[in-house]
């Protein structure tokens, strides 16, 4: 007698063996173009702005652009909790912001230049809490890692414009030329055909009523009532504090320096997360979220010490370890920020909860970074229009370690007490 075979669903079939080839596929693409589209510009934003007429003015408003973009993460996350598919979002925005970087090709006045930016900002910026919505809804904590590594590679592939530019067509100005923003455009409208064919995102909270409270993403902030995740975040947010400057002042750092190939040798440092990335889940599973992060920060304050040591030592070879020390920075804070996340927060809430932990780690993070460095490398700018950056470097150093001590005390504090429990 012939035994009938029980059919399984596609649905549990995947839940079984992991994402189906052509998933994996798709969210890696969309991965490597939503992350790949920023860096094209954002790198040499402000060397670039300083040979504008004018433009030495904007260079303060320049490195708050991250911070500025990120304020609208919520409101992207409530409409994708409640209005349209995660997936429309993303290709909707990318779409618009294609044409925006097209039009910034074209302009030369300081002011209207950073108005498109800061534009182009909010439109692309809440993408990368959408996109990671986007993947966990169609793959598990363990299995996001995997796709998440390809945002580092587009990270990384944005290099190739200006190593085609300069290498091969000798245009050693392209990382401060307006070209950069045509490159961006390219790039954001293969991004938004991708998004649009991705898995389909629907809304969880589809047909709520929405308020004030959602538009913003407040309704997020709830999380906040439980101290343990109170304590997390805001400790999370304190340490972009130090890892804003790497992002927002570096390639000034480096272009006084005399480097040339100032996007690729930024950019160095995100070749490491191609591994950190995939090692991000095997920390957090044997040491925890808190613990991860205490590593993470001890990594920080070990690029500010490389930094200083290169200034202090006139000795390039440092740099290199400041740089190629992000992946494990950046894949520990950033995206474990963001496994810790949809690992805590509600389904009605996951959107809205992604986009906040987002805007307040580069939004608020970034304005604090800002205002801090600005001053301190004010104070120590030289008559040639040089810094000083040294005393920058050791206070990014020392806000690390401080960081880094604050959360190893909470990590002991939790095991007690889950041991008590």
């Amino acid at each position: 007698m012939a035994v009938k075979r029980q059919r399984v669903s596609p649905s549990v079939q995947e839940r079984v063996l992991g994402m189906r080839l052509a998933t994996r596929v798709k969210l890696s693409a969309m991965m490597f173009l939503q992350y790949m589209m920023l860096p094209v510009w954002l790198n040499t934003v402000i060397p670039y702005i300083k040979t504008l007429p004018g433009g030495d003015s904007w260079v303060l408003w320049c490195g708050m652009i991250i911070g500025i973009g990120n304020l609208a993460s919520p409101i992207f996350g409530m409409l994708a909790d409640r209005m349209i598919s995660a997936e429309k979002l993303l290709a909707l925005s990318n779409l618009i912001y294609a044409v925006l970087m097209g039009l910034s090709c074209f302009v030369s006045d300081p002011a209207l230049l950073f108005a498109l930016l800061v534009a182009c900002a909010i439109l692309n910026l809440p993408g990368w809490a959408l996109s990671a919505s986007i993947a966990m809804g169609a793959s598990s904590s363990s299995e996001f890692a995997s796709v998440r590594v390809f945002g580092s590679l587009g990270w990384v592939a944005s290099s190739v414009f200006s190593i085609v530019a300069i290498g091969y067509f000798g245009y050693a100005e392209f990382d401060t030329s307006r070209w950069i923003f045509a490159a961006a455009a390219c790039t954001a409208l293969v991004g938004a055909f991708v998004a649009y064919i991705q898995p389909a995102t629907p809304p969880k909270a589809l047909g709520s009523k929405i308020s004030f409270v959602d538009a913003f993403g407040l309704r997020a902030f709830s999380l906040f009532k439980r101290s343990d995740f109170a304590i997390f975040v805001t400790l999370v947010v304190l340490s972009m504090v130090p890892f804003m400057w790497y992002m927002t002042y570096n390639t000034q750092y480096l272009q006084e320096s005399g480097f040339k190939y100032l996007n690729l040798t930024q950019n160095l440092g995100t070749v490491g997360e191609l591994g950190f990335m995939l090692l991000v889940p095997v920390l957090v599973k044997k040491f925890g979220y808190r613990w991860s992060m205490v590593i993470a920060l001890c990594a920080l304050a070990f690029r500010y010490i490389c930094f200083g040591a290169s200034v202090a030592l006139d000795c390039h070879i440092f740099d290199f370890g400041g740089i190629l020390i992000h992946g494990l920075i950046f894949g520990v804070i950033i995206v474990g920020a963001q496994m810790y996340v949809e690992d805590t927060a509600p389904a009605g809430l996951k959107n809205q909860a992604q986009g906040m932990i987002m805007t307040l780690m580069t939004s608020l993070g970034t304005f604090i970074s800002v205002l801090l460095f600005d001053g301190i490398l004010g104070y120590g700018k030289r008559a040639d229009g040089t810094h000083d950056w040294f005393v920058a470097f050791a206070v990014a150093a020392v806000i690390s370690i401080a960081l880094a001590v604050c959360m190893s005390v909470t990590a002991s504090s939790s095991k007690r007490v889950n041991s008590a429990s």
